[in-house]
């Protein structure tokens, strides 16, 4: 089993930074691919930003030129940077890992999530 837990959400203003981290910890073997969701509420989960292993990354339009997502390997943790602020960007950010376990079988895995909230 793999655990993935978020942290560094919170309340800013518009604007303002905010640094969100994601520890993956069980039997994993590696680490494909990591990434940010968001869910806003009435709203469907969309992509933020993803990395992968070799260092490829994709992030959504809107955030482009904002945040920034980065990993550590050696601690199977993701983070995502998010500068300018912008209350469209208050949601739940979710961590997402797909991950090739200790039996070599690819999984994808979803953290609890970690609230976002701008005020403008």
């Amino acid at each position: 089993q793999v655990h993935l837990v978020e942290s560094g959400g919170g309340l800013v203003q518009a604007g303002e930074s905010l640094r969100l981290s994601c520890v993956a910890s069980g039997s994993i073997f590696s680490i494909n691919t990591m990434g940010w969701y968001r869910q806003a509420p009435g709203k469907q989960r969309e992509l933020v930003a993803t990395a992968t292993d070799g260092g490829s990354t994709n992030y959504k339009d809107s955030v482009k030129g904002r945040f920034t997502i980065s990993r550590d390997n050696a601690k199977n943790t993701v983070y995502l940077q998010m500068n300018s602020l912008k209350p469209e960007d208050t949601a739940v950010y979710i961590c997402n890992a797909v991950v090739l376990s200790v039996n070599m079988v690819y999984s994808p895995y979803w953290g609890q999530g970690t609230q976002v909230t701008v005020s403008s």
